[in-house]
């Protein structure tokens, strides 16, 4: 019997675009590097070629109104996670309670992209909420939360996530106005911080915003 054929090995797809052709749109937002030598960055395809600054000020113009708030007392290694996905929805920021100093490695760059503010303590988060009138949503899966699934998030507030394991500190459990919990029907009694904040933003999505541009109407 014949040896079986080897299996094709997996072709990586070139991401983004090569160097564009000439002459050059006339644009100040294009990168004239990027225009020569291609775009091969993680941007959408409505920002080729275009400067990090320009995006940025681009996305400024129509962030929603809610911020994303997650506990950094241990070096949590979901915060990549969290500000990628803060960016995937256009959050207004993403505030890191706690240490300073966390792995961007999962942030994918986009927290270039992004406003990513720090606060030393949950103390500080709360003062700094009070003076833009956002209350403080939790989410945990605590006793006396309420689900999420059924429960209308505000059109502007802070969305905030414990670190994995310990969850939402005592500090942030007594600020918040509400904590929400995520329902889950395995035998886990959590799900990763990363994973969770993803389904928050996406449950503020489906309550507040419509399709992003380049999907329909």
């Amino acid at each position: 019997m014949s040896e079986p054929a080897p299996e094709p090995e997996a072709q990586s797809v070139p991401v983004g675009v090569g160097p564009h052709s000439e002459p050059w749109p006339e644009d100040l937002r294009l990168d004239p590097e990027l225009l020569a030598r291609g775009d091969r960055r993680n941007v959408a395809d409505r920002y080729r070629y275009w400067t990090m600054e320009a995006i940025v000020d681009d996305l400024d113009g129509h962030r929603h109104p809610f911020h994303v708030a997650i506990e950094n007392w241990e070096h949590d290694l979901n915060i990549g996670t969290v500000v990628r996905t803060a960016n995937a929805f256009l959050a207004s920021g993403v505030h890191i309670v706690g240490r300073r100093r966390w792995n961007r490695r999962g942030a994918m760059v986009t927290d270039r992209y992004q406003h990513v503010h720090h606060h030393p303590t949950v103390e500080d988060l709360v003062a700094w909420a009070a003076t833009e009138d956002l209350p403080l949503v939790g989410i945990d899966n605590l006793p006396g939360s309420v689900p999420l699934e059924s429960t209308g998030l505000p059109e502007r507030c802070v969305l905030v996530f414990g670190q994995e394991g310990p969850g939402l500190s005592d500090a942030v459990r007594d600020a918040a106005s509400v904590v929400c919990s995520i329902a889950q029907y395995g035998s886990t009694r959590s799900i990763n911080a990363g994973v969770a904040s993803g389904i928050a933003m996406h449950a503020w999505i489906r309550d507040h915003a419509g399709l992003p541009p380049g999907n329909g109407s």
